[in-house]
């Protein structure tokens, strides 16, 4: 069994698809102890449903999207499991839903789970951009579920993906995911992880930056309310020359025990020269009772780099800006509303699909809508 390692090291963190190698898990280990591990219990140890589950989607010409067996699938390639949920999760599947871009256009691929059930469930899925392709692929989850989740993501030479992950489960949700990604030479990744909905939601990227002048865009937005726990840790890998990344990640935290965790580590490899790198995150806190962690963690091998840094902020309303919105005839309430919008909007309008940006639009003012009801 493999003994806890600090976050602080996380290039040095075990991999195995083996829930035995793990230790048990107290929630006092450094990379649990932000977790609510004892509403996971049966996603750590018990026995999972690994099968195929409804899934709606019309691929366009060019990809495909399908379940197969996982002793037949190429799992694996991209990434492993470094904590025994994952690995429990890994080692319960029995179908993977691949996803496989061919298309040298850009072209979006829709993907809508719902209503999943309350049974404990292990899921995987693969998601794999040939060279020289490029689209954009965008998973919504809905309803009801208990889901540990595994996903790859494999960006070949000259590919790009823009990947959305959108948590919008009913309010007892519980989901799990950590998602492993690879890109190659001169490959481009926008990453996006929007948490709005469910009970506990942890999604944390782990991005590879494998070959020369490869990219990575990582965005991140949430809203947390009274009864909601969302979590994102997410690293990126420097391995190769000459690569770059940008990482952003918003939030707002709203109603006595609204909790929010994100954690941001980076590495630049002893080989990865000319690395460009910046993290941030920043939270809105709206009412009292919140709480929010927010850990930047960057780790360099190598003085040659373009440049590298971090920035993490938590706080209230910027009274400036309230001010400068009620001194033009601005209500109050209409101006934090505003304010909100636009904090959270930044991150939302990056998104390329125009429906799916104001549908978050609308999700977020709703939430804000609810915070004035409840005010």
């Amino acid at each position: 069994m493999t003994s806890a390692v600090p976050v602080q090291t996380r290039s040095e963190r075990f991999h195995s698809a083996d829930p035995a190698d793990f230790s048990p898990v107290t929630g006092r280990e450094p990379e649990w102890r932000l977790t609510p591990v004892s509403d996971l219990g049966a996603l750590i140890e018990g026995p999972l449903d690994g099968g195929s589950y409804p899934v709606e989607c019309t691929p366009p010409e060019g990809v495909t999207v399908e379940f197969v067996d996982a002793s037949s699938s190429t799992r694996g390639a991209v990434g492993l499991p470094e904590d025994r949920l994952s690995a429990n999760a890994w080692s319960q599947v029995d179908q993977v839903l691949e996803v496989t871009v061919a298309s040298t256009e850009r072209q979006t691929t829709r993907i809508l789970r719902h209503d999943l059930g309350d049974a404990p469930r292990a899921a995987h899925t693969l998601i794999h951009v040939k060279e020289g392709c490029h689209g954009i692929v965008i998973i919504e989850s809905q309803g009801q579920a208990l889901l540990a989740e595994n996903v790859e993501i494999q960006l070949e030479a000259g590919s790009s993906l823009e990947v959305v992950a959108l948590q919008e489960w009913d309010e007892g949700a519980i989901h799990y995911s950590p998602h492993f990604g690879t890109v190659g030479r001169d490959a481009q990744l926008r990453h996006f992880a929007a948490s709005m909905g469910g009970h506990i939601v942890v999604v944390n990227p782990s991005i590879t930056l494998a070959g020369q002048g490869s990219e990575a865009d990582l965005f991140g937005v949430y809203f947390a309310e009274s009864h909601q726990h969302l979590e994102h840790r997410v690293y990126v890998h420097h391995e190769g020359p000459d690569t770059k990344s940008r990482v952003s990640y918003k939030g707002a935290l709203y109603g006595r025990g609204a909790r929010t965790v994100w954690i941001g580590d980076v590495l630049i490899g002893a080989g990865a020269t000319g690395t460009d790198s910046y993290e941030e995150n920043r939270n809105l806190v709206l009412s009292d009772g919140t709480r929010a962690d927010s850990i930047p963690n960057l780790e360099i091998k190598t003085g040659d780099i373009a440049g590298a840094g971090h920035a993490s902020a938590t706080g209230r309303f910027d009274d400036e800006h309230l001010f400068y919105l009620q001194s033009r005839g601005i209500p109050e309430v209409a101006a934090r509303r505003l304010v909100v919008q636009g904090f959270l909007g930044e991150i939302v309008l990056k998104i390329s699909d125009e429906e799916l940006v104001e549908r978050l639009l609308e999700r977020v003012r709703q939430k804000i809508r609810e915070t004035e009801e409840e005010s």
